[in-house]
């Protein structure tokens, strides 16, 4: 690898969780056990998920100019995340809700990127540079699919490792899916990415035969507490996630697993050995409430390898 830094495009939104038996029906008032208010946005998760193992990372997206703002600027400023932002004064700051099962920790979020929802594939051009220079680049689809797809154009041309977590899923064309080294969606992304349902470790080994099929090089389907699939057209081998405590909340699971394979990825593991280093780093993270406050150290991690 050329430098050892990670780029990622992605969004920073404002994670308003709110924990309750069940979701409420329409109409419906009820009384939750709790709320937090914290840092999050897939693509900000991940990038301080590389932080807090120690690489180098930089973090592309769009704010707003107000408290949320500030508030993203201040998480990066204390994880070591390197910010290139652009700022849009007549937008907003994105924001989730996201409902948390206080019984099971699992999850529901409704995502409003705000002002990250107008980067442009001209705004990737201008960070060229950036994403040339790293080694890896990693993106998602909360930002414009133009704009991610530019991005892992710019990688992808540069020889630079891309990465594409395919969330949320949209259906993907054959040229889009040819830009992934690797393709890392869970099982309902991996469902709608294929029109078959993954419901098991079986379901999963053909799902990402269908994905190669497709145009797809390296694929990783995340399980949940059934670990991930990978399957790269020679190794086809399931990885068991970790039993490290009780499940508190998932909903910054994927985020912890993408930053901890680009990270293990960047300091020479295999893939095999990189998706096993990074389900142990999303088996910590659910035993934490929040996303980005709950990624692992790597001191952390390699106590439980």
């Amino acid at each position: 690898m050329k430098n050892k830094h990670i780029t990622i495009l992605g969004v920073f939104v404002a994670d308003t969780a709110f924990r309750a038996d069940r979701m409420p029906k329409m109409g419906e008032t009820l009384i939750g056990m709790d709320f937090k208010l914290g840092p999050g946005g897939k693509g900000s998760n991940q990038a301080v998920a590389v932080a807090r193992l120690g690489a180098p990372v930089s973090f592309i997206s769009k704010l707003g100019k107000d408290e949320f703002a500030k508030m993203a600027l201040s998480t990066w400023e204390s994880e070591g995340v390197t910010p290139r932002i652009l700022e849009d004064k007549d937008s907003f700051t994105g924001a989730a809700f996201i409902y948390v099962d206080d019984k099971l920790g699992d999850n529901a979020i409704i995502v409003v990127p705000g002002a990250a929802q107008t980067i442009t594939p001209d705004d990737m051009e201008n960070y060229r540079k950036e994403i040339a220079n790293s080694s890896i680049f990693m993106t998602q689809i909360e930002t414009p699919l133009d704009a991610s797809v530019k991005g892992l154009a710019i990688a992808k041309e540069s020889g630079v490792i891309t990465i594409l977590n395919p969330a949320p899923a949209v259906p993907l064309t054959r040229d889009v899916l040819e830009l992934c080294d690797y393709l890392t969606p869970n099982e309902s992304e991996a469902e709608i990415l294929t029109g078959m349902e993954v419901k098991n470790v079986n379901d999963a080994m053909e799902a990402t035969e269908k994905l190669r099929s497709m145009g797809g090089n390296r694929i990783i389907i995340t399980l949940g507490e059934r670990g991930a699939f990978y399957n790269d057209g020679e190794i086809s081998e399931h990885v068991p996630a970790r039993s490290i405590g009780k499940v508190v909340e998932t909903t910054g699971a994927g985020d912890s697993f993408c930053g901890a394979f680009a990270y293990a990825l960047l300091n020479d593991m295999d893939p095999v050995n990189s998706t096993r280093f990074a389900c142990t780093a999303a088996s910590i993270s659910v035993t934490r409430p929040g996303t980005a406050p709950a990624m692992p150290t790597l001191e952390e991690v390699k106590q439980h390898l």
